[in-house]
């Protein structure tokens, strides 16, 4: 399975959030690539990571981080692949990450998702619906999701209606 995605953390605390993009991307069969970087702590190495994520096929890149949160940022600026920040509540309520995550400069865009897990797995379906546009299979892959989602939902339902 080729590495498609490249996942980063600011921290190795931020694994257990970040647990969820992973877990998507398996279920998708997307190979994926996870580091632990921060945009302040290892900088060269993060930019490094960044823009050589394309010539090693890398599609999307999916950002992690807490607090100041400007690894997605960072990856934003030395990259043009797509990038999307997953703000984690590391203070705050997580509020902080979720402002330095969206707020960026014109011409850096960061396409953001929700704070946590939630946002982690979002992230992830975000990365499969853009690499979908040029992958037919995947594609399909994500419309017989979709089915599941709404079969579960309807399931529920009918069950609540027995009862």
């Amino acid at each position: 399975m080729s590495v498609r995605v490249g996942i980063l953390m600011g921290s190795i605390s931020d694994k257990e959030v970040m647990q969820a993009t992973a877990d998507m991307l398996d279920k998708f069969g997307i190979g994926y690539e996870w580091r632990v970087m921060s945009a302040h702590r290892t900088p060269a190495a993060a930019e490094e990571f960044c823009s050589g994520a394309k010539a090693r096929g890398i599609q999307v890149l999916i950002c992690g981080a807490g607090m100041a949160a400007h690894l997605a940022g960072a990856a934003a600026a030395h990259s043009t692949l797509p990038v999307i920040g997953v703000p984690i509540a590391a203070s705050l309520d997580g509020m902080d990450a979720l402002l330095a995550t969206v707020q960026m400069p014109p011409g850096l865009p960061v396409a953001t998702v929700a704070i946590g897990r939630a946002g982690a797995k979002n992230a992830a379906m975000l990365a499969i619906q853009i690499m979908a546009l040029s992958d037919e299979a995947l594609a399909q892959a994500l419309e017989d999701d979709r089915v599941q989602m709404r079969a579960k939902v309807m399931a529920a339902d009918a069950e609540l209606q027995r009862r």
